[in-house]
């Protein structure tokens, strides 16, 4: 039994003291719940953020990007080794937001995949197609590209670390949501692929979230989809009220 989980993505909102606040305040809110939180919160609320989480011990703490190299001559950016001095016990790589506003491709997304494991920094890694390529039927193909490029080498026993979350760019920030047969359909081909490529424990542990204007009205109908496993939220992740009805969409 793959246990849920429901992961928020702040994106760039909040400030350290806002996070802490917000971590304190949520957390009596969740104590029934029956999937493990994750929050990927802005660098700067990293440490804050992880240190608020420990003293309550229901949240685990991680970050939206990271580079790949562990260090060097790479104005802005920030490596896996500073993420887990700060805090994070995960990352979140191949965001749509990165994909296609930061022009992120596969390989680049894959070579932050494999230093990540060997920071033992738990993934997120995130697929997905755009509209136009949902309406001409890609949607498999483009998510294949997307598994087979940035999961390339990686071996069996790696993927432990990884939590797959497949979110359609056309539904993230529009207010537009994945039906959830839609969205069961599109998790159901990830789960063979993954069968295919690794076998069936692998497809049968790793845990599959779906993102996309996920919302207290319909998280429990997503969840009834038997190969979703949780949910990437993001706006909805910003407020107490609306993450706590979705973290305790079955408590």
């Amino acid at each position: 039994m793959r246990k849920p989980i429901i992961a928020g993505n702040w994106k760039m909102y909040k400030t350290i003291r806002e996070a802490e606040e917000f971590i304190f305040n949520l957390t009596p809110l969740i104590q029934k719940s029956v999937a493990e939180i994750y929050l990927a919160v802005p660098f700067t609320a990293l440490q804050g953020a992880a240190l608020a989480a420990k003293e309550k011990g229901s949240i685990l703490i991680g970050a939206q990007n990271m580079h790949d190299e562990l260090e060097g001559a790479f104005t802005g950016e920030i490596s896996a080794r500073q993420l887990r001095d700060a805090g994070a016990a995960f990352v979140i790589l191949g965001h749509s937001e990165r994909r296609h506003l930061f022009q992120e491709s596969d390989a680049f997304i894959q070579r932050k995949v494999k230093r990540a494991f060997s920071l033992n920094l738990k993934v997120v890694l995130c697929i997905g197609e755009k509209e136009s390529e949902r309406d001409e039927g890609k949607t498999e193909a483009v998510l294949k590209k997307q598994l087979d490029g940035s999961l390339k080498d990686v071996r069996a026993e790696e993927l432990q670390g990884v939590i797959l979350a497949y979110e359609p760019v056309w539904a993230i920030g529009t207010g537009q949501t994945a039906t959830p047969e839609m969205a069961g359909e599109t998790h159901s081909f990830c789960r063979s692929y993954l069968f295919e490529r690794w076998g069936k424990e692998a497809a049968d542990r790793i845990r599959i979230l779906y993102g996309g204007s996920v919302k207290p009205d319909n998280i429990a109908e997503l969840m009834a989809q038997p190969h979703i496993d949780g949910a990437l939220v993001g706006g909805a992740s910003l407020k107490i009220e609306s993450f706590a009805k979705i973290i305790n969409y079955k408590a």
